[in-house]
């Protein structure tokens, strides 16, 4: 008795060449990123209205009390989950864990999957993010709250300044590459709802920890975005003459895009 062979589906291909084609578009993927239109006027205009909240609120003596009262109403109302919470956060969105993120994901999409153009695009979205802040914190040098102020001080932080922040910069950072490598996929919906709602949480837990104002986590989210969009104006236009002369790169997979598909 024969049994019918079971008709092949219709997405999957069985040709070699246009598999090869498929696999290389995905390690591709980030050779183009999603610009908006005038991208370079954006990118100013964010920074622009970063610079001018960070002056404000350092000229201000007024701005800052105001800001300063939601750090010590959280302040007041700590418990031990949240608390948990939000020096976790503060650990795995330090200097240090932002380094080991952004490299262990670098490096897996360098050699796991083969992908160099992913890699150091993913690895300079999240750079270029997390560094904003460090551009902004020296223009701007505004102090951090004054931790004897708080009724409830976790982690005083006196020597660094405050705006913008670098933890927050840092999550909108890796939001913006996650969000880049996965759209067009099953899992872009996932990383844009995640891409939202971590900085938001990460912001709450460094006005629950009283080590920043409202406004430098605020500046963080406008800072982070407008880097992002500067680095990927630039990469659109240069990384296809710049990684092709990187030595070595082009043994771990491909440094040139089949296509400018977005």
């Amino acid at each position: 008795m024969s049994y019918p062979v079971p008709a092949r589906p219709l997405y999957e291909s069985t040709n070699p060449a246009h598999t090869r084609t498929t696999q290389l578009t995905r390690r591709t993927r980030l050779a183009v990123l999603p610009l908006p239109r005038l991208w370079l006027l954006w990118a100013l205009l964010l920074s622009a209205s970063v610079l001018s909240l960070g002056l404000i609120a350092k000229k201000l003596p007024g701005f800052t009390i105001g800001e300063f009262s939601v750090d010590q109403e959280l302040s007041r109302d700590h418990n031990s989950a949240l608390t948990a919470v939000a020096m976790t956060l503060n650990y795995v969105f330090s200097p240090v864990g932002g380094v080991v993120i952004i490299a262990a994901v670098a490096l897996y999409l360098l050699v796991m999957h083969k992908s160099p153009i992913n890699a150091v695009a993913f690895g300079g979205v999240a750079a270029a993010g997390w560094l904003s802040s460090q551009l902004f914190k020296v223009l701007v040098e505004r102090q951090r709250p004054n931790p004897a102020l708080l009724f409830d001080p976790l982690a005083p932080e006196t020597g660094s300044n405050s705006f913008p922040s670098g933890h927050v910069a840092l999550a909108v950072g890796l939001a913006w590459a996650f969000f880049f490598l996965a759209r067009n996929s099953r899992w872009a919906r996932l990383a844009g709802v995640a891409g939202i709602a971590v900085p938001i949480i990460v912001a709450w837990s460094r006005l629950y920890i009283g080590v920043h104002y409202p406004s430098d986590v605020l500046a963080s989210l406008l800072a982070a975005s407008a880097m992002v969009i500067l680095f990927a104006g630039v990469w659109n236009r240069y990384q296809g003459r710049i990684l092709p002369r990187i030595p070595l790169l082009g043994r771990f997979g491909p440094v040139a895009s089949p296509n400018n598909q977005r």
